[in-house]
């Protein structure tokens, strides 16, 4: 049999090209992530570290056969040091890229640099529960998919060079294929099948040029000669059937990494948190209010709390969040939001006692400068500077005390009125204005609310005011009245009934189709003034409302939604009828004689204006699930279903390996029974010889004699003298090699395709055995 030394100087020759294709496999299946990041930044650190595992193995197992044919005794050390030398080699370019501040020149990790290291790969987790996708592609983020894809690298180099299997490496692939299947929302782009297809195909071509080097050595024939273009057609067709997998593979509803920022509602108005969602439909219960906060301010009209802005809409779901860049915490920036310049703002300041408030969002005022915590630790605390959203990394704000001082934006009408139309490739265009397709009813809406001669102010505000007109007849209400289109929107701008989550997520739509940016922002009003001068800030205070965006001025909010005017926020530049009472219409006596279904499992829960989930949101840890989940039930059905070739191939190999006669007649009689070729058992060698023989004899005379050279060795073997089959004979070798191509090419495609995925011989041998090891049964001569 092959010897370890000869195994590990394998690489250094014929297997180099191997480690090489795997190499390039890995590299084309990472592009895959494409569609899960929003710019390619993450390529060159994935790149670089899946370089170091492949071209540093081809260093590794060089160096440690030339080892071992001096000393031999190390042979088992130096094979287990090779995968631990490719990890140093990825924790060198992890140092480099990520943490070289205090590695030795740079590049040598050091106690200090993997302390920062492990402290961005923490990082990471985080921030794969915090982004949706496309994610931002933050430091810590890519680094923690920089070890990923290296381990997937280490994996597949293993399979492909060290066990010989380049073709079982492929799973590796797949599971970098799951990664964008599970997290991107809608049809995942073509790249995120064909690149792993593609990979696939060169590990293909890899398995079979691996194979055919082999048999060349053995006398079998050229190495690229038959067996090449099967290789490549078998490529071809995976990566045809990577670009049309998209078409037939579903997707997951969400866009996230994880479980993403916020809790999950219950439907029943309860909590003291904020859900990251605003459904266009939904009903809710108006319970006892919950005391969230008291707030101590320098003015007596504070204006809104922000919490958090959704920047995403889907007809199916609503309002979402897709990411929060997490890189500044709050102790860092001296100057968290300043206004732009130009823009009238007052001065405000003002402290938050929480009392139940326990959310990862931390309100705050508009347009903050600092937030300084009396307790806590502020680095815990992440500043999203275009969202406007301060956030928790692992902490919440139950039992905070804080002070924030802000500006808070007064724009007049005339600056307002001045504002012109943001060029067409503006960020806050691309990504404020984009939309699903709408049904035609909310397009035809937009255009007759509108005019795209106006001014970017006047199509909003003439949007609110659709809204907040009493002429339009729409109605503040806890639930929404049940629909027959199938699209919340339209039921909602059809029926006019709903609260402020309807009404928020509406007119920015409306405003996102009039081509003006706009976004929902879920917060708080500031509550009702106590006797101390404080304000109570509650349950029932919970509230969504809209920001539009307006270049040289920034976002700008309107509040379309008919609340009470004790509670209503007020907005000089875009006024509306204001009411003198709360004119909530109860969901249990509906104004409509259809009946209000039982409340749905929202993600969004709603107390008159409110938006509170059901319970305090905790977070124990990186949920990776989704990542997961999907990529470990493949691999367990892949590996299974590989299980027969896996063995009949080593069965195979270890045949060739032998090379005596006995064994190599063995492998032609299981060739034969894999490709369902009629061989009678009990006939000799040299009458199933001539059986073979004449099927091959029309077009493959080589053949012949070679399965007649087989058929002699075998019976010198079976009726010579002792001794006559132990010898081995290089040219036997060859010519099993030449009867079983012979063998392949007489019999159909669908015949060698079931040989190779499902070999009878594996599955008969496998039926013996059990037959023979179970109890109570007889056993078979």
């Amino acid at each position: 049999m092959t010897s370890d030394t000869d195994e590990l100087a394998r690489p250094g020759r014929s297997r180099a090209g191997t480690a090489v294709a795997a190499t390039g496999a890995v590299l084309l299946g990472s592009l895959a992530l494409q569609p899960v990041f929003a710019t390619l930044a993450w390529v060159p650190p994935v790149a670089l570290a899946v370089l170091a595992v492949g071209f540093g193995g081809v260093a590794l197992r060089t160096g440690a056969a030339r080892l071992t044919e001096r000393a031999p005794g190390l042979n088992a050390p130096a094979r287990v040091l090779v995968p631990i030398g490719q990890l140093v080699l990825v924790l060198v370019v992890l140092t480099t890229v990520f943490a070289p501040t205090d590695a030795f020149a740079g590049l040598v990790p050091t106690p200090s640099s993997l302390g920062d290291l492990a402290g961005l790969l923490g990082d990471g987790a985080d921030e794969v529960q915090e982004q949706g996708t496309p994610a931002l592609p933050l430091t810590g983020l890519v680094a923690l998919t920089t070890v990923f894809v290296a381990l997937i690298a280490l994996a597949v180099d293993l399979l492909a060079v060290a066990a010989r299997q380049p073709a079982l490496g492929g799973l590796g692939l797949l599971v970098l294929y799951c990664v964008p299947v599970s997290t991107v929302t809608g049809d995942v782009a073509p790249i995120s099948f064909a690149a792993p297809a593609a990979g696939f195909a060169v590990l293909l071509w890899a398995d079979q040029r691996g194979r055919l080097v082999e048999g060349a050595r053995a006398g079998s024939g050229s190495a690229l000669g038959t067996g090449t273009l099967p290789a490549l057609r078998t490529g071809v067709v995976a990566l045809v059937a990577g670009l049309l997998l998209p078409v037939v593979v579903p997707t997951l509803s969400e866009g996230s990494l994880a479980a993403g920022l916020g809790g999950s509602g219950t439907g029943n108005g309860l909590g003291t948190a904020l859900d990251p969602v605003a459904e266009m439909a939904g009903q809710l219960t108006r319970p006892d209010p919950i005391d969230l906060f008291r707030l101590d301010a320098s003015v007596p009209d504070p204006g809104y709390l922000r919490s958090v802005a959704l920047d995403q809409y889907t007809a199916d779901r609503g309002w979402g969040l897709t990411n929060l860049n997490g890189t500044e915490s709050i102790a860092d920036d001296a100057t968290l939001a300043p206004l732009t310049g130009g823009q009238t703002a007052r001065p405000v300041t003002a402290t938050v006692t929480v009392l139940e408030h326990d959310d990862v969002f931390m309100p705050v005022l508009y347009s903050p400068l600092a937030v300084q915590l009396d307790d806590g630790d502020a680095e815990d605390w992440r500043f999203d500077a275009d969202a406007r959203t301060v956030f928790g990394r692992d902490t919440t704000t139950a039992g905070l005390t804080y002070r924030i001082s802000a500006q808070q934006p007064e724009p007049s009408v005339e600056q307002l009125d001045a504002a012109p139309d943001s060029p067409a490739d503006a960020d806050a265009m691309e990504r404020y204005t984009q939309l699903p397709d709408l049904d035609p009813s909310v397009t035809d809406l937009a255009r007759e609310l509108t005019d795209p001669d106006q001014a970017p102010y006047q199509r909003a505000l003439a949007v609110q005011r659709y809204f907040t007109d009493d002429a339009n007849d729409f109605i503040y209400s806890l639930s929404t009245t049940p629909g027959t289109t199938g699209d919340d929107l339209v039921d909602f701008l059809r029926l006019k009934r709903g609260y402020c989550e309807q009404y928020a997520g509406a007119m920015a739509v409306l405003v996102r189709a009039a081509g003006v940016p706009a976004r929902v922002v879920l917060g708080y009003t500031p509550g009702q003034e106590q006797e101390d001068g404080t304000r109570l800030v509650t349950t029932d205070d919970a509230h969504a409302w809209v920001e539009a965006w307006f270049s040289g001025l920034g976002w700008i909010p309107f509040d379309p939604t008919p609340i009470a005017a004790n509670r209503a926020v007020d907005l000089p530049w875009a006024p509306r009828t204001d009411a003198t009472e709360d004119t909530t219409v109860d969901p249990v006596t509906p104004q409509v004689e259809a009946p209000v279904p039982a409340a749905p499992t929202a993600e969004l829960d709603r107390d008159d204006e409110a938006v509170p989930s059901a319970a305090p949101l905790t977070r124990s840890g990186p949920d990776l699930r989704p990542w997961l989940t999907g990529g470990v039930g493949a691999l367990l059905l892949l590996g299974l279903a590989a299980l027969p070739f896996a063995a009949r191939r080593r069965r195979r190999s270890a045949r060739l390996a032998d090379g005596r006669p006995g064994a190599l007649w063995d492998e032609l009689l299981d060739t034969a029974t894999d490709l369902r070729i009629d061989l009678p058992g009990t006939t000799t060698s040299r009458q199933l010889s001539r059986q073979l023989a004449e099927r091959l004899s029309g077009a493959e005379p080589a053949a012949v004699a070679a399965v007649r050279s087989l058929a002699l060795a075998q019976e010198r073997a079976v009726y010579g003298p002792p001794g006559a089959g132990a010898e081995r004979d290089p040219a036997l070798a060859g010519a099993l090699q030449t009867v079983r191509r012979a063998m392949l090419r007489s019999v159909s495609r669908s015949q060698r395709l079931q040989a190779a995925v499902w070999p009878a011989s594996t599955l008969g041998a496998a039926l013996r055995w059990l037959a023979e090891h179970t109890p109570g049964r007889p056993r078979p001569a």
